[in-house]
């Protein structure tokens, strides 16, 4: 692989496209013509074309949606695209092939944050954590009571996990070994045990692991095929005392389906970190007391995501330097 010339004879020039860890951005700054998102909203679609146009590389986030149009715009200058995340269902890989547009990830890095906040999500929503955090904010709390908030005990429970990669198993270990948990998984095909997994009993079918569970996990890829793979019917194959965590990608679940088994009490609650239209909610999902709802938080700690941009700005360096990216997906 020949690396990129720059026209200006200088060091390549790295678009990032939000604010990053102080520490990320000084050693993007320190090896490459580093310039830098410093309001951090998302560029518009206008802004990233411009920038295919005057940088040799971008250095994106999920927030940045990089179809065929931006990818193959005319006078395109960027040859390669730094993805800051594990998912890149925001990038057309189809197109970034066609146009010749090299495109890396961040894998490995974010494992065990997810699954902390998995857990504890699914905690939060079935010991109504939420309701009584509100309760006390709101003034509202006239103490103590022997009925008062009555949640679900976790310990001991089946846990169906849909996906089961390096996150799901991160997951399963957590609730099996902390919690006693019985874990049950759902992937394209059954995943041999490797050192210090948890026993774990394979369902080929998903409507089967749906029946049997007292929670279920999501922490599958986002593609056309596991696009609103739990909806309105496979809400219903769950049990009404049944919670359901997603921390994978938003539109896995269709979430107009879930308020409705939400508000109908299909189900008995949700933890949700990531959103169909995100920063956007589906309506009514707001409103509901049974769904705990967080921002995006699954890699939001300060060493997952230096350790997420220096692993961008790893595949960064070796392409440059003619070498091939560590983490390259298309």
């Amino acid at each position: 692989m020949t690396p990129p010339a720059d026209p200006d004879g200088g060091r390549p020039v790295v678009v990032v496209t939000r604010c990053l860890p102080a520490v990320v951005e000084d050693a993007v700054a320190a090896r490459f013509d580093g310039r830098f998102n410093t309001l951090d909203d998302p560029f518009e679609p206008a802004v990233l074309e411009d920038a295919m146009r005057r940088a040799d590389a971008l250095l994106c986030t999920v927030t940045d949606h990089l179809g065929a149009r931006v990818l193959d715009v005319r006078d395109r200058r960027v040859r390669i695209v730094a993805n800051f995340g594990v998912g890149v269902n925001n990038i057309d890989l189809a197109a970034a092939r066609a146009a010749g547009v090299t495109v890396t990830n961040t894998p490995d890095v974010l494992t065990d944050d997810t699954a902390d906040l998995a857990v504890a999500l699914l905690l939060a929503v079935a010991r109504r954590m939420g309701e009584g955090e509100r309760l006390v904010r709101a003034d509202a709390w006239s103490g103590w009571t022997p009925t008062q908030l009555l949640g679900t005990r976790v310990t001991g429970r089946v846990l169906g996990i849909v996906g089961y990669g390096r996150i799901g198993r991160a997951v399963a270990r957590r609730a099996h070994f902390g919690f006693g948990m019985r874990i049950l998984y759902h992937s394209r095909r059954p995943h041999p045990a490797t050192p210090g997994d948890p026993p774990a009993e394979y369902r080929e079918r998903l409507d089967d692991l749906l029946a049997e569970c007292d929670a279920v996990t999501l922490h599958c890829p986002a593609t056309p095929e596991t696009r609103h793979l739990i909806d309105e019917r496979s809400l219903a194959r769950m049990r009404p005392t049944a919670f359901l965590v997603n921390t994978a990608r938003g539109d896995v679940v269709d979430e107009a389906a879930l308020v409705t088994a939400l508000r109908e009490g299909r189900i008995a609650g949700a933890g949700l970190d990531v959103y169909e239209r995100e920063p956007r909610l589906a309506d009514g999902l707001r409103e509901l007391a049974n769904v705990v709802l967080l921002p995006h938080l699954g890699s939001a700690t300060t060493e997952t995501r230096t350790a997420m941009g220096l692993r961008a700005l790893a595949n960064l360096e070796a392409f440059f330097a003619g070498r091939e990216p560590p983490d390259r997906v298309a």
